[in-house]
């Protein structure tokens, strides 16, 4: 799709999806000849980075759903670095809703290979003139990855996108899970839909589907300080410790990259707000840059994709309640050896499961399925409904 044209409608999104694959699949060009690009790095382009007022009156004008956008050179710098950290090849980069594309800009000027997936037509038709200007370091795609791979029948809508027409588009094929990270996605997550995205995240990590269909995809997502305090809380902190901490922890590696203030970002609202989510039981005065790598071993020792919904719902049911007694959470589920079962793990008897290592709850799910637990009874079945 080319700069000028209208944002498509849904028999549209499917012709500008393939039309973003030739390019990248008909086999390699003489722009891929170099050794620099086929180590992922490209010849800085020199593109020009806007100053924040000039990005300010971009963002205002464009106007449209509330947003938070990078608009000082000196964040893109930071996150740029933070995001080509290590060396040897680098994998592309995915970009969701650059807007009005300092971060997209400072990459480019760093080599890497971009995919920038926006769904705002301003901001998408200057992407596109930007894209038009370079050599294929820059794939432009128009779609929304919070409405990723949504619950529907029939076709898709516009600006939701099917992850397999994304990754099509994008030329990434599945990878093994124990390969190396096939790519890596920047966002900044809406406050809004903050808690329910990292619930749908976690799900599809632990099926294996969507974007984790293609391998172990790395996150790299600012989101809100109070979040990030949760993801890391440790047993014993019982009042932020949480069935979300527990699965995060057990599915990813977590790193902080970066802690930046509010009011380093941008936001489209005309009144100025920054709109910062309020909190009263724990910090929240920065947005925090985390990176969330899928674990190698995650399917090893009995816990499966075909298993993992399960585990996901005997972790919210045990912490449900964080100073419940453990042995009462077993008893629930109709367990009669359930003192048995402690002593086997040499777990104490009275443990609060909000007291309870996280990777002991991977290792009580083994445990259970080892001895026929689950399938004895209705244990399986009490979870799974909960």
């Amino acid at each position: 799709m080319r700069a000028g044209r209208a944002v498509p409608g849904a028999a549209g999104c499917g012709r500008l999806l393939a039309a973003g694959l030739r390019p990248l699949l008909g086999g390699p060009g003489p722009c891929w000849a170099t050794a620099r690009r086929a180590a992922g790095r490209w010849p800085s382009p020199g593109l020009s980075v806007p100053q924040a007022a000039e990005v300010e009156q971009q963002v205002l004008r464009a106007g449209g759903p509330c947003g938070r956008f990078i608009a000082r050179p000196q964040l893109a710098r930071t996150v740029q670095r933070c995001l080509q950290a290590g060396s040897g090849p680098q994998p592309v980069v995915l970009e969701c809703a650059p807007g009005p594309g300092v971060l997209t800009r400072t990459l480019l000027n760093a080599g890497v290979r971009v995919v920038a997936l926006e769904s705002h037509p301003v901001f998408l038709s200057k992407l596109q003139s930007l894209e038009n200007s370079l050599d294929g370091q820059l794939k432009v795609i128009y779609g929304d990855f919070f409405r990723l791979d949504p619950l529907v029948t029939g076709a898709v809508k516009p600006p939701a996108v099917c992850s397999d027409k994304l990754f099509e588009a994008m030329g990434i094929a599945a990878v093994p899970w124990r390969a190396d990270v096939p790519v890596k996605i920047f966002g900044i997550f809406p406050q809004r839909k903050e808690r329910n995205t990292l619930w749908r995240l976690l799900f599809i990590l632990y099926e294996c589907s969507s974007i984790y269909r293609y391998g172990r995809v790395e996150l790299n997502i600012f989101i809100s300080e109070k979040e990030y305090k949760v993801l890391t809380a440790k047993p014993g902190e019982l009042r932020i410790y949480q069935a979300l901490s527990v699965l995060w922890q057990v599915g990813c590696d977590i790193q902080l990259l970066h802690m930046e203030p509010w009011s380093s970002f941008l936001t489209n609202l005309k009144n100025g707000r920054l709109a910062i989510p309020k909190s009263t039981r724990l910090p929240n005065d920065h947005l925090c840059l985390v990176r969330l790598t899928p674990q190698q071993n995650l399917f090893t020792g009995g816990l499966k994709p075909a298993n993992s919904a399960t585990f996901i719902f005997m972790v919210k049911q045990c912490l449900t309640k964080p100073r419940s007694k453990l042995t009462d959470r077993l008893n629930s589920w109709s367990l009669d050896n359930a003192d048995k079962l402690l002593k086997a793990l040499e777990i104490p008897e009275y443990i609060e499961t909000g007291n309870y290592v996280e990777m002991s709850f991977r290792s009580l799910l083994l445990y259970l399925r080892e001895v026929n637990a689950f399938e004895a009874g209705n244990v399986q079945r009490k979870v799974e409904t909960l």
